[in-house]
């Protein structure tokens, strides 16, 4: 039967939104945290067991987890219109900071004052990433079994280098053929599952059952998916086209376009195919500086994939043709972001409605349950690469068989990274400090320490 009427306005709702989009500071483990804490915890719009399933859903989907959370949330509560908003609002901060920033960069990055700035804040991010692999590992990880999912996860890219895409298949399958068995490791909530109460979705404003609009006919989805599609690559279309060969603007539209159809598990799967894409195939810009992006998409509100913008930023801005460079990087970065984003709001719409019909089904849910759980390797996997890379000059890559290591120069280590590292981590887990107040005062001691 269908779900229970709500009386959630779309203009209550859209503030809620406007709020968390603000909000989304860490990265997607981070902005899952905050979606949970506001919809599930403060609003109580949506159960604990819908927002677990939605969130799974999102993991098996290519492209940013989070703000298809947000878009999918958005449609089950406002439909259409409710998704599109919940999305776009999610990435509007975002997009118009790194922007920002990503001119900053270009005009200002190497002068003293800015380069300090941007020292401090990496402190801050590192402090953030790890505290939301803190926060999402106690929703996620409710048992041995997804513990041991997780650190498989993490075993089998940082030190095997393994695939992504495999390690999710491996991580689905696992997760299926134990639900398949009877195992109840995987089943219900990861969040709120250790400690307190499960908040059911009987008892959210949204209910337990299936929306009416959830029901609808493949062909009113395929109708929306299309009109998504068309905005996404007619574009791409034209460059390929009519861009002369060596146009970067068209480089740029292909590139993205591939990323946001094979990049599964959200942002983390991303950073490491773009960076050495646009590092050692395009030469956008150095490794150096694709941390420095990382940094300050980390310090911005939205998805972390927001990145991508900044890299289509400078490979523009560096390749601008018979544009202005400036200008250039503009529309290369606000190219990236389309071809980025508008396919997450066509997997959403497509896919949704059959993935709500399909939450009773044990084995399935199981599956999403175990990717969830390996993510958390994941995402620990990139906040280890990014420490080793901020508190080291020099970090070698090395290889013994099948096994990888990252082994840092002991020389090249840079003390006062680690001791501002270690003063936000304090920030962070025993002061209890908030994302804003930790960022600002990081900034603040990365312009003492460097330039004092």
């Amino acid at each position: 039967m269908s779900g229970p009427p709500h009386d959630i306005s779309f203009t209550q709702a859209t503030k809620v939104w406007v709020r968390i989009a603000l909000l989304s500071f860490g990265g997607p483990a981070g902005q899952i945290a905050v979606m949970h804490r506001i919809l599930v915890e403060e609003k109580k719009w949506i159960g604990e067991e819908r927002f677990l399933h939605a969130l799974n859903f999102c993991m098996l989907l290519p492209g940013p987890e989070a703000q298809q959370l947000a878009t999918y949330i958005g449609w089950l509560l406002h439909r259409v219109k409710g998704g599109l908003v919940a999305g776009l609002l999610f990435i509007l901060p975002g997009a118009i900071a790194i922007m920002a920033l990503s001119w900053l960069y270009v005009l200002y990055g190497q002068a003293g004052p800015v380069a300090a700035l941007f020292f401090g804040l990496k402190a801050a991010v590192l402090a953030i990433v790890f505290q939301a692999v803190v926060r999402i590992g106690k929703h996620a990880l409710g048992n041995r079994f997804r513990f041991g999912l997780a650190a498989v996860a993490f075993a089998a890219i940082f030190f095997l280098n393994a695939p992504f895409p495999l390690v999710i298949f491996a991580a689905g399958v696992t997760g299926w053929i134990a639900g398949r068995s009877g195992s109840h490791a995987l089943n219900g909530g990861g969040h709120g599952s250790i400690g307190g109460n499960v908040f059911s979705d009987a008892d959210s404003a949204l209910g337990s059952g299936i929306p009416d609009h959830a029901r609808a006919a493949f062909w009113q989805t395929a109708g929306v998916a299309s009109v998504l599609l068309v905005l996404w690559l007619t574009p791409v279309g034209l460059l390929l086209a009519f861009a002369p060969e060596d146009s970067v603007f068209a480089a740029i539209g292909s590139f993205f376009s591939q990323m946001a159809v094979l990049t599964f598990g959200g942002a983390y799967a991303v950073l490491a195919w773009v960076g050495q894409a646009a590092v050692e195939h395009y030469h956008w810009l150095s490794p150096r500086e694709m941390l420095d992006g990382l940094g300050l998409a980390e310090t911005t509100p939205g998805p972390l994939i927001m990145v991508t913008q900044y890299v289509g930023f400078l490979g523009a801005y560096r390749n601008p043709g018979d544009l202005p460079p400036l200008l250039a990087g503009t529309l290369g970065g606000l190219l990236t972001t389309w071809v980025t984003f508008t396919p997450c709001f066509l997997w959403i719409f497509l896919g949704a409605p059959f993935i709500e019909r399909l939450r009773e089904n044990r084995a399935l849910a199981s599956a999403m349950a175990a990717i969830t759980a390996a993510v958390v390797g994941v995402i620990l996997n990139l906040a280890l690469w990014f420490a080793l890379h901020f508190w080291f000059a020099q970090v070698e890559e090395r290889a013994f068989g099948p096994i990888r290591l990252y082994l840092p120069d002991p020389a090249s280590l840079d003390l006062l990274a680690l001791a501002l590292s270690a003063a936000a981590m304090a920030g962070m887990f025993w002061f209890r400090m908030s994302p804003f107040r930790l960022l600002g005062l990081c900034a603040v001691a990365g312009l003492l320490v460097r330039l004092v």
